[in-house]
């Protein structure tokens, strides 16, 4: 059967081609030169028009040569865009930044950004259960921050002193979108997610003892959370989650004071007090 596109108003039939086309550049194809062949890598150059965020370095299994490399000729496909590294050791951050004079770097996420970071549009809260998931959250904020929206950080709050999760409820709700990062049991996602309806991804870690199973039993918790609205990234992923999160939180729209159903209205004793008449 010969597929037919119908228009959104008006009536008949319009050419497959032209409704393609007016989707934008994402549902159109990439032309030939939208990316350079460095000969030990493709570098997507187009990625950035395709997708509005540019292609990110991964640097395991990199050397820091093949890294600067893949920096330069993404610097020059879009020079008023961040490029950024992740999973770089030490030497290749020290690369990088050796290289490029414009780098903002994170020792503890192992990500290195080149060039001026994007305005903050919206807002990313990353949660972390304990000190041991602070690699990975590190990530996930840098990521986010690079992809364009505003961070705030909330440490070491696990479930097993919720108590210290009430504390910052306010600041969870004023986020756009979460990151919620645990190992262990994998509680911590389930909790803040019974507490906010903000949009929330959650991420598993590598952290635990044996039957943690290398953060597949916090995956599977997750993945079986019994509050709605978690999404879950793959184990130690705090790239994926930056890049979700910031994008949700570049297209919230901007928020308003909540009006409460009953305004409270000052307190009106049934027996007001008198001044007591002399005897």
């Amino acid at each position: 059967m010969p597929l037919r596109v119908v228009p959104p108003t008006g009536t008949g039939v319009t050419s497959i081609a032209r409704s393609v086309t007016g989707l934008g550049p994402c549902a159109v194809p990439s032309p030939p030169d939208s990316f350079q062949d460095l000969g030990f890598a493709r570098a997507d150059t187009g990625r950035l028009a395709r997708t509005g965020d540019a292609e990110v370095i991964y640097g395991e299994g990199k050397t820091a040569e093949q890294v600067v490399t893949l920096v330069s000729a993404l610097r020059a496909a879009h020079p008023d865009h961040p490029v950024m590294v992740t999973r770089a050791a030490a030497p290749m951050r020290a690369a990088v930044v050796d290289a490029f004079a414009e780098s903002t770097v994170d020792d503890d996420g192992q990500v290195v950004a080149i060039g001026a970071l994007p305005q903050a549009r919206g807002e990313v809260c990353v949660v972390s259960a304990g000190t041991s998931d602070a690699a990975v959250a590190a990530e996930a904020a840098f990521v986010a921050r690079v992809f364009g929206a505003g961070v705030t950080r909330v440490r070491d709050v696990g479930v097993a002193g919720v108590h210290r999760l009430l504390a910052v409820r306010d600041v969870l709700d004023a986020a756009d979108c979460l990151i919620v990062v645990a190992g262990m049991d994998g509680a911590l996602p389930s909790a803040v997610g019974g507490l906010t309806g903000v949009p929330l991804v959650a991420v598993p870690t590598s952290v635990g003892y044996g039957a943690s199973f290398g953060g597949v039993a916090a995956l599977l918790a997750m993945l079986n959370s019994c509050a709605p609205g978690v999404v879950v990234c793959n184990i130690d992923n705090g790239f994926g989650a930056g890049v979700f999160a910031a994008r949700v939180a570049r297209r919230a729209r901007p928020r308003t004071p909540e009006v409460s159903v009953h305004p409270r209205t000052p307190e009106v004793s049934v027996h007001p007090r008198t001044p007591e008449a002399a005897s």
